[in-house]
């Protein structure tokens, strides 16, 4: 027997498909072309619509198929409009892909801004709230479907910032109830939990005049367990992949630390 990960003839939706500038690839573009090499159309999402875009030529490149929509993850009219906007383009939503998270201006709780908390949390959790919201009559009607969230293992560790540290705890929660309150139906959730990840959103807003990129993913490969590196998107994407096909089939409700084994030296 032997297994092969094929999405062929899947729709899937990537939220955060785009990916800040830096000098190595983002969980979300990794993921939206993964997916694809595995044969899934995809809808890339993201804020950032020049950015999406550049992540469809490069599927489309590969002989993929996909399209690239601007959407505000904190405003429900854009992610009922992305959900519609799938439908019209495939006809289903098979896979529902939420890789959207910021750290802007968080902070130790003593020192975080109101602000700045609301939207941290709308940002990180409620726009998957709201993503699955959307997709879910769909997937409902199908009676199949894959939901995939990017937690992060700042949820099992001892991290010094609030909004953070919060918003991811709390989409393993929410993955654990999309799971249980969705099995029913034949729709799985899982979440994903990276560590020491070297993608811009990570990397490039650590370098300064005092520290170089190689000195700040030294520093985060020394903390890894696992040969002593840090992760990259290809870890990620894989994982979501493999989440996403029938080889986890009866995967659901869980979350997946891919961390080379730092939570286990620091949690």
């Amino acid at each position: 027997m032997s297994v092969t990960i094929s999405l062929d003839g899947k729709a899937a939706i990537v939220v955060g498909a785009g990916q800040t500038e830096g000098a190595t690839l983002g969980n979300g573009r990794a993921t939206a072309l993964l997916l694809a090499s595995a044969g899934a159309r995809v809808l890339a999402a993201d804020r950032n619509l020049a950015s999406a875009e550049e992540t469809v030529r490069l599927i489309e490149s590969e002989g993929g198929k996909a399209f690239a929509v601007k959407v505000d993850v904190t405003a429900e009219d854009d992610i009922a409009a992305m959900a519609a906007r799938c439908l019209e383009e495939w006809g289903r939503i098979d896979i529902l892909h939420n890789n959207v998270g910021i750290t802007v201006g968080d902070a130790p709780v003593t020192d975080i801004d109101a602000g700045v908390l609301a939207r941290l949390l709308a940002t990180n959790l409620g726009s998957m709230v709201l993503a699955a919201k959307h997709v879910l009559p769909t997937m409902r009607r199908q009676g199949s479907g894959v939901i995939t969230n990017i937690s992060s293992n700042a949820a099992t560790i001892d991290y010094p910032n609030v909004g953070y540290k919060t918003s991811k705890s709390a989409i393993v929660a929410l993955t654990e109830h999309l799971a249980i309150r969705n099995a029913e139906f034949g729709i799985r959730a899982n979440a994903i939990l990276p560590g020491l990840m070297d993608t811009p959103m990570a990397v490039e807003r650590r370098i300064n005049a005092e520290r170089t990129r190689e000195q700040v993913l030294a520093d985060r490969r020394a903390r890894v367990p696992l040969r002593g590196r840090s992760g990259n998107a290809w870890d990620v994407a894989h994982a979501a992949v493999f989440l996403a096909s029938d080889a986890a089939a009866f995967i659901t409700g869980t979350a997946l630390l891919v961390d080379g084994g730092h939570s286990l030296r620091v949690g």
